[in-house]
Formats: C-alpha cells, sequence, structure tokens
C-alpha cells in the first residue's frame, strides 16, 4: 500500500523504546521496503539518543536509510524548551501539545507504523486501530480495528490522500513485547535494565510519579525546564495574561501536581461554593 499509495517505503517510526524495537524486528523480518526515522524531541535521555544512533549505524551498514527528525513550529526549528513559551503553559497529561509538535506533525503524506497498543492505555483500546487513516477532514478519518470478523482485513484499501498509520502490535500486551525481546535476543535500550518502565522524554507528565527519579538522575534537564518557565511566565506577563504562577518554582509544583497556585479553586473551595450557590448548577 505504501508503494502504490505514495511511490515510497513503509516508514518505521523508532523512538527507542521496546515496542519499537519490536515492530521494527518484524518488518525486517517481513522482508518488505522500509525506512527507519527518529523523532528528535530535545527531551529524550541522553541514553535513548545513543542507543538509536548506535541502532542506526547498524541499520545503514545493511543499506537501510535511516535519519533523524528535527521538528518544525510555525515554520522555524522548534525544541521542547522553545516551544513551553510559545504555548504560555506546560505539557499536561490532557494537553499534550509537545507530542503533537515533536512527533505527530512530521511524515505527512507517508505510510508510517508506530508502537500504539490497546494495553497502553483504555482511550488507545477505545480510539485507535490497526489502520488508520488521517486527512484534514476529520469526517474522512478512517480507524479499523481488529475484531474478530472474518470479512475484515488487515488493511482496506483507501485512496484519500493523508497520513496513514499502521499498529502491528496493537493487540499486545507487555509480557508479549519482552518474551519477543528476550527469545529473540534484541538488543534494546539499556535505561529498562535500570528500572525504567518508559523511554519517552524525561518529565512527561504521562509518567506520572516517576518524574521525581528522572530529574534526580537527569538534573539538567530540570534546569531545561525550569528556564522554559521563566521565559514562558516573561511571555505571559508582557502579555498581561492573568496566572495563578509567581515564579518558575510555582509552575513547577503545580506541573508535578504537587500544589495548587495561589487564587485556583480547589475540591473542597468547590464545595462550599456549590453549598452557597444550590441553584447555579440545576
Amino acid at each position: 500500500m505504501s508503494l502504490r499509495i505514495y511511490g515510497e517505503p513503509l516508514v518505521i517510526t523508532d523512538s527507542g523504546g521496546k515496542d519499537s524495537l519490536v515492530y521494527r524486528e518484524i518488518a525486517r523480518r517481513a522482508g518488505i521496503p522500509y525506512e527507519v526515522v527518529h523523532n528528535l524531541t530535545t527531551a529524550d535521555a541522553p541514553e535513548t539518543v545513543y542507543y538509536v544512533r548506535d541502532t542506526f549505524k547498524r541499520l545503514e551498514e545493511q543499506g537501510i536509510r535511516c535519519w533523524f527528525h528535527k521538528p518544525i513550529y510555525k515554520g522555524k526549528p522548534v525544541t521542547m524548551w522553545s516551544l513551553i513559551p510559545q504555548k504560555k503553559f506546560p505539557p499536561t497529561r490532557l494537553q499534550r501539545y509537545c507530542c503533537q509538535v515533536l512527533k505527530e506533525e512530521s511524515l505527512k503524506d507517508r505510510f508510517i507504523t508506530t508502537g500504539v497498543r490497546w494495553a497502553e492505555s483504555l482511550k488507545r483500546k477505545n480510539n485507535r486501530g490497526i489502520f488508520e487513516n488521517f486527512t484534514t477532514d476529520k469526517s474522512k478519518k478512517i480507524i479499523l480495528n481488529n475484531d474478530n470478523d472474518e470479512k475484515r482485513m488487515l488493511f482496506e484499501a483507501c485512496t484519500i490522500k493523508g497520513k496513514r498509520i499502521c499498529n502491528p502490535i496493537i493487540d499486545w500486551q507487555d509480557r508479549d513485547v519482552w518474551d519477543y525481546i528476550r527469545s529473540e535476543r534484541l538488543p534494546f535500550n539499556p535505561l529498562y535494565e535500570n528500572g525504567f518502565f518508559r523511554v519517552g522524554c524525561l518529565g512527561c507528565p504521562m509518567a506520572g510519579k516517576r518524574r521525581y527519579r528522572e530529574f534526580r538522575l537527569y538534573p539538567t534537564y530540570k534546569r531545561a525546564y525550569f528556564r522554559a518557565f521563566e521565559k514562558m511566565l516573561e511571555i505571559i506577563r508582557k502579555e498581561q495574561i492573568p496566572t495563578g504562577w509567581k515564579d518558575a518554582q510555582a509552575v513547577f509544583d503545580w506541573w508535578m501536581e504537587e500544589e495548587t497556585p495561589e487564587g485556583q479553586m480547589q475540591l473542597f473551595d468547590f464545595d462550599s461554593w456549590k453549598k452557597e450557590n444550590p441553584d447555579i448548577l440545576t
């Protein structure tokens, strides 16, 4: 489908994690033409970058094209640290603009693979499929789920131009991934041997409280976030945008889900307010 629709090989998006390793190996064993790309988020751990570089070196020796994609935002090169001030708020679990800009905006009009798996979250199980077709017209978006209907195929043709995505291990559990890696003796990211459950961007809100350990191990990244928050606050104050954040430390505490900024409503405040205004919610 990739060669027929785009005239280009399938693109393996390699984050440096365990899922990328598995579906990259599946593509190799399938004997299909493919290329490999790593989206340079600028917030990956050094070990991940070194691991990807070593992987690319081995693949290029086999004649496989590999490259790093550097993100662009509003027509200019961007990093995690310059993106936060432009957005005027840190990335959160519900507003992960970092993924959209640093990863998902790349490779338009190409057929790609990802390591999305239903087991990772309930949202992905309900909203992601084995084959996905993205277009600017959301009404034409196509998702084919991995159901048990014998009439369904792994891929179904759709000639609407746009990014197409294949999720080859979408129904794999974590144990399936690790069983495959160990049984085939595949070289994986060393961070997993150091207690990491995920190897995405350092400080990612999806990592929850594990971020504390990440910042203890990589204090330089913590300082980078602080500098980004300081620049963000400068822009907020310059544009006279109301905020409860006094300084970068306050932003960091809120971001780490530690403290509520002064003036922001908390749950017990809402309960008291609701008792005083019983009619406003009816």
